[in-house]
């Protein structure tokens, strides 16, 4: 367990240095050295007691030491380093700063895509592997992979798909692809990394307010959009054979992102293990009805939240339920391998993928059934594919409408949603 962390804090920080030597948004600035936590401090060289910093505008520890302090709930004052690198209006926030830490790289320090480029399905497969996960994106007919072999490395993808802006998000400790909307109160946004976690969950903050949001539930937790959600959109981790096979005309986000990574390499072996705890989590308690970093799909509606773990969900293949007032479909296939377990992500075992589509297409409400490794609806016997199309039957070429579906580790989910019914047969 020991070797699997310092594996991990080894990765980030070596991330970190490979981003300073390479073109970024950072190239302008000198290199930093990473402020490690108390935790990596344990178990990796001393770092200097007095560290130099220096913000992203220039700011050196003097010109902080100089600026009045606001004021913090419960004389709780935000990190450090944050003071040096942000504009934040840190005097707002909902949660206590006792709950951010450091994740090690500073802001920027995983660097997003901002200017992503594309290539067609013939060039992407010299390099994917069949089983490797991607993130499905669709809108209208602009249908986009998003490899993990390349967001593990940047973790944000500022994008427009079919005319909508998205960010394209993945935090790699707790298994979240997770796509949001970047058109917040009338302003578009574009997003990074602040180098900070909470809950071991990615916080992201946009440029253009510097704003911290919440990965995990979307949600403004510092500064001046403060409470603000950002909206979700649909997105799904496939495999690369089920997107190359349905959207032969599909877009998928090339590895030429104006930095040099190891891409198609897990820099996260063995953390997926289910006797593993997450990494960097100090936080609530986890519900101990599932292991820490069991996997689950989770559907949250109307004021009801339901995580469907997937040790279930391989058995049932089909599943038929309701949250909240709406009627949907979680289904599941083998065939996609984990991002988070072998060295090379190609490799990673089958922990195959799910996803959830509404039971509403016309207003007819359906139940669906898995015969014959096959699904079917019960009232009209129409075959369905995994992707919610009708391939035969009297409702072939009808389309179940996804429903915002986000794969998470159990700790990530029962962090922010302790409440969560956790679906049974």
């Amino acid at each position: 367990m020991k070797k699997v962390l310092i594996l991990i804090w080894v990765t980030l920080v070596t991330i970190l240095i490979t981003g300073c030597a390479t073109t970024s948004i950072l190239e302008n600035e000198p290199a930093q050295e990473p402020v490690e936590t108390e935790l990596a401090a344990s178990q990796t060289a001393a770092v200097p007691e007095t560290p130099v910093i220096t913000g992203s505008d220039g700011s050196t520890q003097e010109d902080i030491a100089a600026t009045p302090t606001p004021p913090f709930l419960d004389d709780d004052p935000p990190p450090t380093r944050a003071l040096f690198d942000f504009k934040t209006d840190f005097s707002l926030h909902s949660v206590p700063y006792r709950e951010i830490i450091s994740g090690g790289p500073p802001r920027d320090g995983i660097p997003p895509v901002d200017d992503p480029k594309f290539i067609d399905i013939d060039e992407a497969d010299a390099w994917l592997q069949p089983v490797e996960p991607v993130v499905l994106v669709q809108v209208g007919e602009d249908a986009r992979a998003y490899p993990l072999q390349i967001l593990t490395y940047h973790e944000i993808v500022n994008d427009t798909v079919g005319g909508l802006p998205l960010a394209i998000t993945f935090c790699p400790l707790c298994n979240t692809a997770i796509v949001f909307e970047r058109m917040v109160n009338d302003r578009l946004l574009d997003f990074g990394t602040t180098g900070h976690l909470r809950f071991s969950n990615l916080i992201m903050y946009d440029r253009q307010t510097e704003t911290w949001w919440q990965q995990g539930n979307g949600e403004a937790i510092v500064g001046e959009q403060l409470g603000t959600r950002l909206d979700f959109y649909p997105g799904s981790i496939i495999a690369w054979e089920e997107f190359r096979s349905n959207f032969p005309t599909g877009k998928v986000l090339s590895r030429d992102t104006g930095f040099a990574r190891p891409y198609g390499r897990n820099p996260y072996i063995g953390y997926d293990d289910i006797n593993n705890p997450p990494f960097l989590y100090r936080g609530p308690a986890t519900p101990g009805v599932l292991p820490a970093v069991a996997r689950v799909l989770t559907v949250d509606l109307e004021d009801e939240a339901v995580a469907y773990p997937y040790e279930v969900l391989e058995e049932a293949r089909v599943v038929n339920d309701t949250v909240g007032r709406a009627a949907i479909l979680v289904v599941w296939q083998p065939g996609t391998a984990s991002a988070l377990d072998s060295e090379s992500i190609a490799a990673g075992r089958d922990v195959g993928t799910a996803n959830a589509y509404s039971r509403q297409v016309d207003g007819q409400l359906l139940t669906f059934r898995f015969e014959n490794n096959r699904i079917f609806d019960d009232q009209t016997s129409s075959e369905w594919n995994f992707l919610g199309l009708a391939v035969s039957g009297d409702l072939a070429g009808q389309q179940l409408e996804p429903v915002v579906a986000i794969n998470h580790f159990w700790f990530s989910w029962a962090a922010f949603k302790p409440e969560t019914r956790i679906y049974q047969p």
